[in-house]
């Protein structure tokens, strides 16, 4: 606050120049700096970290200051370069990216970050910003960073779905790339920073074919190696495949398909910080020689950033590096170290978590409130608060009122307890450094763990299957203190996980693990919500270490849900997800390839501190305690003989290959050992489908008869599901149908629909015990199969001739037909008389003389066109039809009679002049004549049954009748 009141001399209160100092009582300076925040940094030393306005003047407070506007000091010439404005140049380069160059921008967006990088792969582009606050936080032994990372739908030329169009809950794909950026970055944060910092990125662009994960984790490395935190070296993150024997660096999306290998790995110039990855049962050799290439690939990025910030990089912060003081150290060991060795040998997790509890709240009381003033080597008398206080008094001076005074702007505090020596957070985080180095010794110098193993031990293992009757597959697995409770759930393609990605192609997970940490697994109170990032990334491990056993789709047509939920921890609760998740596959029947086990591998890589020749000692098997104190977590899956997936975090710099080597193949060992105890099982897996778990039955028809089971709008499937009882019937354009259903019956009976509905019909075929849906005047429809019927001429319904269907046939009755003809519709014709047997009859017999099988029917058009006065004559013996004609009596044809008798024995059926009432009906009303007659070959060449002629076509007269 700047405060210009009146009596006060003429010096000027406001500031002239552009840079400026505030000085405050002579012991503090405000130093502006366009590098790093404004810290406020004493002129000489003072055991007086706050800073109040308020004096007392013979009991009388004023609230009158002064505060004077100096000239700041001369900037020099690198932050000039950088302009006035303190904003970075903008820069370019390119950048090695595996077969391929990068594009790498700062200075050009946002320029008021710390640092700011946009990269650009192909048509990939990744934004990545890193900001700071400009206070720091309360320490912790956590570096208070957070990443979040979002894939805009935009940048694919999509728009997200929901109401508000618009991305919102963070997906769990991008949850994952947000781990893969922040496990290989921590470990180069240096200790003692708190300021608060947030690293953004986000996808502007993708082109479908470069993957913006990599990107996006190499972007974070540059934009963090350019701002002003403090780090030790710049990372990068690259993909390794394997397309067939050749290792390929970043490959594209296309490639990926390919690849029997998705590794990704993050490091320096000179280390490993993180590697993740799944591959179908690769050895332990060919993961090696994978993870050789991505190092290589890595370096050669880390040298071209290095460069880069050598030439616009911003100076560090490491003037705000806050660490323990020194001695702090010895202290916490000469009060704890006796009690801690103890504490360090109990067993079991809960009673050992308590104890050091204890012995920690002794220690911070010990040197916090109490106050351990006994210091080796420290001599004179120790300043206290009062002296300050009283050295303070001696100079006061009073100020008149309505005068400011323009010296010292003096300080009375207000009593209070002395102060402490040691802060209780320097003690906290020194009393954790002191407990994992007396941990760390035990191991190195006794050979022995907390819970009494030796490094290559494994913990006791039991497990148990079918213990949930309901569920389809259960299993309970138990490693020492650590259990999960695995279940699976069987469903149709429903129940399968949608996932919304950039890509626009709808993608469907028939797989998916979910991974569930309770609070009371490890024995606290705790918010329970939707999953933390922890329990998505776990998740996502033990998913992609189970997936490659699993049976293809054809061979095994469920969805599978597989819940892991962890009822007791103690390190290594995801490697344990893998196994019980495993057992639990097996309990639901589903036919796996092969058995899978996980374990978790951690490391003490310098021995010699603790008393050792200096060799890393790799742990297998760890607890949650050796996870935290030691320096790698290395998780691998896989069954005797090779990996499914991995997952290594780094905790320290100087992770090499050799020591990778070792922890594989002593994990491969670990393994066996897990998969022999597996087998143990008791009750073992039934590896048979549950009784309640859902029927799925596989029908591949034509696909041109989909449509027919969907029916208009839905219309069809939905009524079989109705009327069959079936859960779903799911269908796909290359003519696979799925029917799933609880019981078999209703899955028997909806399958009959369908391949009746999808039924290809062969002309020859016969159909029993049909049924009679409806009568129309010119024959029946006979339903030969659910859904499909088709059309008995009334011609072909009985051996003799029928006036009228009604008068044998009604709707419901059941006959046996045959088909006879396809038309170029689909249409069906059906013939009930080829089936009946043929009576023995005498060509000279006048009642047998019947029309053959082509000549049933009169073409009319034909008949009227015929115009000669001899066939008329002939066609006087053709029979009444219910009086529709008048003087035409029923007989045969008598120029035909011996054709047409020798015709119906060759062709073994019986035929009759069929005189149809509907087709003299429209020649009654074509024409006032009668017809006199219709030669016998006109008869014979008839048309037979064609409904559409019957109905549609417009007869007339022909000409001269």
């Amino acid at each position: 606050m700047l405060a210009c009141p009146s009596g006060v001399r003429s010096t000027p209160c406001y500031a002239q120049p552009s840079h400026f100092t505030f000085t405050l009582s002579r012991r503090y300076n405000f130093l502006p700096s366009p590098n790093r925040p404004r810290l406020l940094t004493p002129k000489r030393s003072s055991n007086l970290c706050s800073l109040s306005l308020l004096f007392s003047t013979n009991g009388v407070r004023c609230n009158r200051f002064a505060v004077r506007a100096l000239p700041d000091p001369e900037v020099s010439d690198s932050v000039t370069a950088a302009g006035a404005s303190g904003l970075l140049q903008p820069v370019s380069v390119k950048i090695p990216f595996g077969g391929r160059e990068i594009l790498i921008e700062t200075g050009h967006i946002g320029r008021q970050a710390s640092g700011s990088v946009m990269a650009t792969d192909g048509e990939t582009i990744v934004y990545t910003s890193v900001c700071l606050s400009d206070v720091p936080s309360e320490p912790s032994d956590f570096f208070p960073l957070s990443v979040t990372y979002q894939e805009r739908f935009s940048a694919a030329g999509r728009t997200s779905g929901g109401f508000f169009k618009r991305e919102g809950k963070t997906k769990d794909n991008e949850v994952l790339i947000c781990r893969m950026i922040d496990r290989p970055l921590r470990p180069t944060m240096l200790k003692g920073f708190y300021h608060e910092t947030q690293l953004l990125s986000w996808v502007l662009s993708y082109d479908g074919l470069h993957c913006p994960d990599a990107l996006a984790v190499t972007a974070a490395g540059i934009a963090v190696a350019l701002s002003e935190v403090p780090h030790s070296e710049a990372i990068a993150g690259v993909r390794v495949g394997l397309l067939g024997d050749k290792f390929v660096v970043n490959p594209t999306t296309k490639e990926m398909e390919n690849s029997t290998l998705d590794l990704f790995l993050a490091g320096t110039d000179n280390a490993i910080l993180m590697i993740e990855g799944y591959c179908d049962f690769l050895p332990e050799e060919k993961l090696l020689e994978a993870v050789q290439v991505g190092q290589d690939a890595v370096r050669e990025i880390c040298s071209a950033v290095k460069a880069l910030v050598k030439k616009c990089g911003k100076p560090k912060m490491l003037d705000a590096i806050k660490l323990p003081p020194p001695e702090l150290y010895q202290l916490v060991e000469k009060i704890a170290g006796n009690e801690l060795h103890n504490v360090l040998q109990i067993k079991s997790k809960i009673p050992r978590r308590k104890a050091i509890s204890l012995l920690e709240e002794k220690v911070i009381n010990r040197l916090t409130d109490k106050g351990y003033i006994s210091i080796e080597g420290t001599t004179g008398p120790v300043e206290t608060i009062q002296d300050l206080i009283d050295e303070d008094d001696e100079d006061e001076e009073i100020v008149v009122d309505g005068e400011v005074d323009e010296g010292d702007v003096h300080i009375k505090p207000v009593s209070r307890k002395p102060t402490p020596l040691f802060t209780e957070v320097d003690v906290k985080l020194v009393f954790k450094e002191v407990s994992s180095k007396f941990l760390r010794r035990r191991i190195v110098e006794g050979g022995k763990r907390s819970d009494g193993r030796s490094p290559e031990d494994i913990r006791p293992i039991t497990s148990r299957c079918g213990l949930l009757p309901r569920a389809h597959g259960s299993a309970l697995f138990t490693r020492g203190e650590t259990q999960s409770l695995a279940v699976v759930t069987l469903g149709d393609k429903q129940m399968a996980q949608k996932l919304d990605n950039l890509a626009s192609v709808e993608e469907f997970k028939r797989f998916y693990l979910q991974y569930s940490f309770p609070p009371s697994s490890v024995g606290e109170v705790g918010r329970m919500g939707a999953p933390s990032r922890r329990e998505i990334g776990h998740g996502t491990l033990a998913e992609r270490s189970l997936e490659p056993i699993l049976p293809a789709e054809d061979e095994f047509p469920y969805t599978i849900r597989v819940e892991s939920t962890i009822t007791e921890s103690n390190g290594s609760s995801s490697m344990a997800s893998v196994c019980g998740g495993c057992l639990a596959l097996q309990d639901a029947g589903v036919p796996l390839k092969c058995s899978i086990a996980g374990i978790a591998m951690g490391l003490v890589l310098d021995t010699h501190e603790f008393g050792g020749d200096g060799t890393p000692l790799i742990l297998s098997d760890i607890t949650g305690a050796e996870d935290a104190s030691g320096d790698m977590d290395f998780k691998v899956a896989g069954n005797e003989d090779g990996i499914t997936a991995f997952q290594m975090d780094i905790k320290v710099v100087g992770i090499t290959l050799p020591v990778m080597q070792e922890a594989l193949l002593q994990a491969r060992d670990g393994r066996r050992r897990i998969l022999a105890e597996m087998m143990k099982c008791s009750p073992p897996p039934t590896k048979s489908l549950s009784k309640y778990a859902p029927l799925i039955h596989i029908m591949k028809v034509a696909p041109e008869k989909v449509n027919a089971i969907i029916g208009s709008g839905g219309k069809k499937v939905k009524s079989i599901i109705e009327e069959t009882g079936v859960e779903a019937i799911d269908t796909q354009d290359d003519g696979i149908v799925k029917i799933t259903a609880k019981d078999l019956s209703s899955l028997e009976k909806s399958k009959s629909i369908i391949s009746s509905l999808t039924m290809v019909p062969t002309v020859g075929d016969i159909y029993r015990n049909c049924e009679i849906k409806s009568i129309v005047p010119y024959g029946v429809f006979v339903e030969i199969a659910p859904g499909r019927e088709g059309l008995c001429h009334i011609s072909e319904l009985t051996s003799d001739w029928l006036a009228k269907a009604e008068d044998a046939f009604k709707v419901g009755d059941r006959v046996d037909v045959k088909l006879i003809e396809v038309n170029g519709k689909g249409q069906l014709r059906l013939s009930r008389r080829a089936l009946l047997p043929v009576p023995e009859t005498s060509p000279e017999d006048p009642s047998s003389k019947q029309l053959t099988d082509n000549q049933t029917e009169v073409d009319v058009a034909d008949s009227w066109k015929a115009s000669d006065e001899g066939t008329r004559k002939e066609y006087a013996s053709v029979p009444k039809a219910d009086g529709l004609l008048e003087g035409i009596e029923q007989a045969k044809v008598k120029s035909s009679a011996t054709k047409l008798a020798s015709s119906s024995k060759s062709n073994s059926e019986e035929t009759s002049l069929l005189p149809r009432k509907k087709i003299f009906k429209r020649v009654k009303k074509s024409s006032s004549k009668a017809v006199t007659g219709v030669s016998g070959d006109r008869l014979a060449s008839s048309h037979r049954g064609n409904r559409d002629t019957f109905i549609k076509k417009k007869w007339r007269p022909a000409r001269g009748v």
